[in-house]
């Protein structure tokens, strides 16, 4: 979506009585790899068309002083004593990167920021990692820095991981940063190597939202990682190689499924078959073979529901209706699970359809009204320039 960047800049004008600069990052949708980032593993996600905004502007003190317009709310904080404002707060995610930027040596300046969102909050579109991401790059720009997209990309993850206390991997940060538009990102958590995939003309990506909420902080996703690392630990001691669940073959997993508790196996075997499923996925978009993606994305949505059980009934329900829907080459949950969305892959001569079917059948079944988009794959963080209204690298 694109929101008017001179009404952004009015708003910070009534604000703090400046102009300002614009940037912006995008939200991120993920065609399939679900909780395998950190686990050193692959995905294969898309920048969207949904941004997290930062109008932002140089101070002359160490204060930050930050509006979100979400929230209708104002928080300031100085950057030689950052520390988390509690549980679930909004601020921590802006705040948390200061201080990740300022401990690796970037010297930053005082600012004042206002936040504007449209990515859905809640809905796993990855709304943390567009705001840590904007706020980063807002902040770095402001202080004369350079701005390398990798470096930005591991100290927004780690705001979270440290600052906030959300144990994500670096999936979610690394798109909002090098997302390119009409293209997958075919990505490697651990060497962090990714390349562009060529999304096929004629398919659209329709997001469905279950509206159904969750917190990615939330101790169930916490939960499952921990479970991860304990397998890698069991696992080790029969195969010392190993550094992560990405190490670990399907007929490894199989042949010490004794040493494991039930539950630890079921993790570890969606994240081990969740990496054979994206290394298929990317080769069958290179080869043009979009028809292939329907059952993978299928085992996804079962894996993630069964062995995961980071599903629910809402997310199960939109895939089980999306999936009956004339045109749709796949459904499947996307993000951190316990709500939020499903992506589907759609002929684009029957979206339109597609989108009035599922919202109908859905809200006859559970009495809520989905909200659906049709997006774009998009570029990574950027400056927009005021006076066109355009991104510039």
């Amino acid at each position: 979506m694109l929101r008017d960047s001179i009404q952004l800049q009015e708003q910070f004008r009534a604000r703090f009585g400046t102009p300002a600069a614009i940037y912006r990052a995008p939200g991120r949708v993920n065609l399939i790899g679900e909780h395998t980032d950190y686990n050193d593993g692959f995905v294969l996600p898309v920048a969207i068309e949904f941004y997290c905004w930062v109008a932002a502007a140089a101070r002359s003190d160490k204060k930050l002083v930050i509006h979100s317009e979400n929230f209708n709310e104002t928080i300031e904080a100085n950057l030689d004593s950052m520390v988390p404002a509690g549980k679930g707060r909004w601020s921590n995610y802006p705040v948390g990167v200061a201080w990740a930027l300022q401990g690796a040596g970037h010297r930053l300046h005082g600012a004042n920021l206002f936040i504007s969102g449209d990515v859905p909050l809640g809905a796993g579109l990855s709304s943390s990692a567009a705001v840590e991401v904007a706020v980063g790059f807002a902040l770095l720009h402001q202080s004369g820095l350079p701005m390398d997209p990798m470096d930005l990309a591991r100290l927004c993850q780690k705001a979270e991981n440290e600052f906030v206390g959300a144990r994500v991997g670096i999936m979610d940060q690394f798109v909002a940063c090098h997302g390119r538009a009409s293209h997958a990102l075919r990505l490697d958590c651990r060497s962090l190597e990714f390349k562009p995939v060529k999304l096929p003309q004629g398919i659209q990506l329709v997001i469905c939202n279950t509206m159904v909420k969750h917190e990615i902080g939330s101790s169930q996703y916490n939960v499952r990682r921990a479970e991860c690392e304990e397998g890698v630990c069991v696992l080790r001691m029969v195969l010392p190689e190993i550094r992560a669940l990405r190490d670990v073959t399907i007929a490894q997993l199989t042949n010490h499924r004794p040493l494991l508790n039930p539950r630890v196996y079921s993790r570890c075997r969606h994240v081990v078959t969740e990496n054979g499923r994206v290394q298929s996925a990317g080769r069958a978009l290179e080869s043009g073979d979009i028809r292939s993606l329907g059952p993978l994305m299928r085992e996804s949505h079962c894996s993630m529901r069964d062995d995961y059980e980071a599903s629910c009934k809402e997310l199960d329900l939109l895939v089980e209706i999306a999936s009956a829907q004339p045109g749709v080459i796949g459904a499947r949950m996307t993000g951190g699970g316990f709500g939020g969305c499903t992506i589907n892959l759609v002929e684009s001569a029957t979206v339109e359809a597609f989108k009035q079917s599922v919202a109908a059948k859905y809200h006859t079944q559970t009495g809520l009204q989905p909200e659906i988009y049709v997006s774009a794959a998009a570029d990574g963080v950027q400056e927009v320039n005021v006076s066109s209204n355009k991104a510039t690298q």
